[in-house]
C-alpha cells in the first residue's frame, strides 16, 4: 500500500522461541513487506506431488511443519493465513491456484465454535468455486465444539494437540 496502518498481532509468546520461526535480517530491511499468506517454497515439479494442501493461522503452523518433516510427508502443503481480515482473497487463490486433485483442510487448535473456522470456512469455500478446483470441499481438523478453550488438564491438551497434528 501507498499509505502505512499499524499491524496488529494478537500471538502467543511461544512462536517466539520456535526453531521455525526464523527470517533473515534482509528480510526486514530492504523493501520489506507484508505477506497475507505463506505458503511453502515449492519448485513447479514438486507441485504435482502435493495431495493435501493444509490451510491455517497461527501457532500450529510450527506444529504442524515439525511433524511433516519427522515424518517426511513431501505430499503436504501448508498455507498460513497471516491476515484473516480482510480476507486475502487473492494471495490464497494464487496459492490454490497451483494445484488440481488436492485434498483441503482447515487445521486450528481451538475448538470448532472458536477460533477462526466459523469466519474462514464460507470464504474458502467460495474461493474454491471460483477457481474449479477438481475438489471443492474443505474438511476441518481440530478440537471439537466446546464452552471453554481449554481442556482444564495440561496431559489431555497435549494429547488432543498431538492427534490434531497427527490427522491434518
Amino acid at each position: 500500500r501507498n499509505f502505512r496502518k499499524p499491524l496488529i498481532m494478537m500471538t502467543p509468546k511461544s512462536p517466539l522461541r520456535n526453531k521455525y520461526n526464523v527470517s533473515s535480517i534482509s528480510e526486514f530491511i530492504e523493501n520489506s513487506t507484508f505477506h497475507r499468506t505463506l505458503g511453502d517454497n515449492l519448485d513447479k515439479k514438486k507441485i504435482d506431488s502435493i495431495t493435501r494442501v493444509i490451510i491455517c493461522s497461527g501457532k500450529i503452523y510450527f506444529d504442524l511443519i515439525e511433524e511433516r518433516e519427522k515424518n517426511k510427508n513431501d505430499n503436504i502443503y501448508i498455507i498460513r493465513l497471516e491476515q484473516l481480515y480482510p480476507f486475502p482473497y487473492d494471495p490464497l487463490t494464487l496459492e490454490l491456484e497451483q494445484f488440481r486433485n488436492i485434498e483441503i483442510v482447515w487445521c486450528q487448535e481451538e475448538p470448532k465454535n472458536m477460533g477462526a473456522w466459523g469466519f474462514v470456512n464460507s470464504r474458502i469455500r467460495n474461493l474454491l468455486k471460483k477457481i474449479k478446483l477438481n475438489n471443492q470441499n474443505i474438511y476441518y481438523i481440530g478440537r471439537r465444539a466446546s464452552a471453554t478453550p481449554a481442556t482444564g488438564s495440561h496431559d489431555r491438551h497435549l494429547s488432543n494437540q498431538k492427534n490434531i497434528v497427527r490427522l491434518a
